[in-house]
């Protein structure tokens, strides 16, 4: 396995100088038109071009991975102008923080309904020599991993869950996006990528049962509604009967103390205004 390594270089403007200082010297050696130093200067002139097949550029955020006929040397990971082995092939590899934007996937849920979901993933290369040598096209790698490991974590949870335990999609996107960082962490590792950071853009039902399932979302709340009317209205007719008796207001016997509670309850659970109807005499 390929592991990232620092190889020897020298400053790049130093060996220029050099370099120029070896041409001129050649240039001079050849015009002599003498047998030795016309030698020597053709010497020092393939030297000089020798070595500058060895200068290299490397920009801030980005790598050099140097290899030698075939044979992997090392990295340059600091930015700036440097001589390194002459002849060698020198690729780059950036090391700046990018996203990924995936498309919008068609999974089924751990309950089967299919869904919609899409994720942006945060990442970044932090060892260059594994991101070219351990896999074919890293960033190709990147994105076919990510939506791999996208549908594999929505496969594991219901995209909404009606009890108040257990994890869903929608009810709780920090531990899944948090899942997905690892999940994925654990995918790219051989790349030499680093997950940052990973977030669900997309989520919704597929178009085939989201009526249906919008009606069902819509019922749950509506039941939780009347769940909580029902508690409240419940609280506020005990509370009512207790204060009439304590203060001695009236006294009720069972018969309108069940009246009571009837209209109580339909005056405070009905989804419309009451219409009182005012009593202002006793027929007996």
């Amino acid at each position: 396995m390929f592991k990232e390594k620092e190889i020897s270089y020298l400053n790049g403007f130093v060996a220029l100088l050099f370099i120029i200082a070896i041409g001129g010297a050649s240039g001079y050696l050849i015009s002599l038109q003498e047998t030795l130093p016309v030698l020597i200067g053709i010497m020092a002139g393939v030297i000089a071009l020798i070595l500058l097949t060895g200068l290299t550029v490397v920009q801030p955020n980005q790598s050099s991975v140097i290899t030698f006929f075939g044979r992997y040397l090392g990295v340059i990971r600091k930015s700036g102008f440097y001589l390194s082995i002459p002849f060698s092939s020198r690729k780059k590899v950036s090391l700046r923080v990018r996203n990924f934007n995936s498309a919008k996937l068609k999974v089924n849920d751990v309950s089967g309904n299919p869904i919609e979901i899409a994720a942006v993933i945060v990442f970044s290369v932090v060892d260059s020599a594994k991101a070219l040598f351990e896999v074919d096209e890293y960033e190709t790698f990147v994105e076919i991993q990510s939506e791999t490991a996208l549908r594999h974590v929505a496969s594991k949870y219901p995209y909404d869950q009606p009890e108040i335990s257990g994890f869903s999609l929608r009810g709780n996107t920090e531990e899944i996006a948090l899942e997905l960082t690892e999940e994925l962490q654990k995918r790219l590792a051989i790349a030499g990528v680093k997950v940052t950071e990973s977030r669900l853009t997309h989520l919704a039902y597929s178009t085939e049962i989201a009526s249906a399932m919008l009606q069902r979302q819509q019922a749950e709340a509506i039941i939780a509604a009347r769940e909580k009317l029902v508690d409240g209205a419940v609280t506020m007719v005990q509370m009512a009967i207790e204060r009439l008796q304590t203060d001695n207001v009236v006294e009720l016997d069972d018969e309108r103390k069940a009246a009571m509670i009837n209209n109580l309850l339909v005056a405070v659970v009905s989804d419309r205004s009451a219409q009182p109807v005012i009593n202002t005499s006793s027929l007996y």
